[in-house]
């Protein structure tokens, strides 16, 4: 069953589409992960799944949890929306209350003490949100979204300017809302968070489905023609050599894309003779080199925008 079904849905302000014929379809029970650059339209399409903004047009309404309603009061959904926005007067445990009755609960006063306790907030239950850090904050804005256990949760980017230790809690509860049946829906611009934590994932490009699917066959798409290198040494570059397209490096290793017909025999031979190769490894491209690949301008267009600068400046 799909918890979510979209169907050549389009979305235009003004005279820019957001998002172009767009059709999605979301299994119950699945962390489903949106990716892609900013403007995009990640979140134009989590705003029409939520009904606040509806399609200029499609083949038919957006189905959400198996109805087609329009208004965006459904208490089955839970929404962190990509603008933080709490009472900054109210108490962290008066707000969360607030929250689990305004989605229908009523036996909220073991369940917001539950989440404080989870989310390391329990010693400021009693202050005023204007008083917690950004973190914190966006802590209790993940807790009211989620508090009244809803079927769908949609996140938008929730794990954005969180330290790495709240970021992995952060990571824990989205996942155990799955284990608890809720379905999960999660832009983010980390493309190792998508892989490790997604079932699905769908790239968006300038208002286009550009990706969707599993990670395997989303990588399988593209083959394996990356090869995962080490070497030791400094001030080689691997990207001189016969056969490779491109390189990203990180430091320790470097990814080197292949171009097609490369024989990696002869990219090892050349390597070993620039220094001692530590690892050598034919891989799948990563999620963020796929990104990449479909995000990042194309030379000519790099050129241009660089020329304009120059010139306007």
């Amino acid at each position: 069953m799909n918890i979510i079904d979209i169907k050549n849905v389009t979305k235009t302000f003004g005279q820019h589409t957001a998002v172009n014929d767009l059709s999605l379809s979301v299994p119950e029970g699945s962390i489903y992960g949106f990716i892609g650059p900013n403007g995009s339209g990640k979140t134009t399409t989590l705003r029409m799944i939520m009904r606040i903004y509806y399609p200029d047009a499609g083949s038919g309404p957006i189905h959400v949890l198996g109805e087609e309603a329009t208004t965006a009061d459904n208490d089955r959904v839970g929404y962190l929306p990509e603008e933080r926005g709490l009472y900054k007067k109210m108490k962290v445990k008066d707000i969360l209350r607030f929250y689990a009755e305004l989605k229908g609960r009523r036996d909220f006063k073991g369940v917001v003490t539950q989440w404080l306790d989870r989310l390391g907030l329990h010693d400021w239950a009693d202050k005023k949100i204007e008083t917690l850090s950004k973190g914190m904050a966006q802590k209790v804005q993940f807790i009211s979204a989620v508090i009244a256990e809803p079927q769908l949760v949609i996140l938008d980017e929730p794990f954005s300017g969180l330290d790495p230790v709240n970021a992995d809690l952060m990571r824990e509860e989205v996942l155990a809302l799955r284990k608890r049946g809720s379905t999960v829906i999660f832009s983010t611009h980390d493309m190792a968070v998508a892989e490790k934590m997604c079932d699905f994932i769908f790239m968006i490009y300038k208002g286009n489905k550009v990706l969707d699917g599993t990670l395997d066959t989303i990588q399988n798409k593209y083959g394996q023609d990356t090869i995962r290198v080490a070497i030791d040494g400094n001030g080689y570059d691997p990207g001189s050599l016969p056969g490779i397209a491109r390189v990203n490096d990180f430091g320790r290793y470097q990814d080197l894309h292949m171009s097609p017909g490369a024989d990696t025999q002869q990219i090892l031979t050349q390597l070993m003779n620039h220094g001692r190769v530590t690892h050598f490894e034919l891989t799948k491209p990563s999620l963020h080199d796929i990104f990449v690949r479909i995000a990042a301008p194309a030379p000519e267009d790099q050129a241009a925008q660089e020329k304009g600068e120059v010139a306007s400046a």
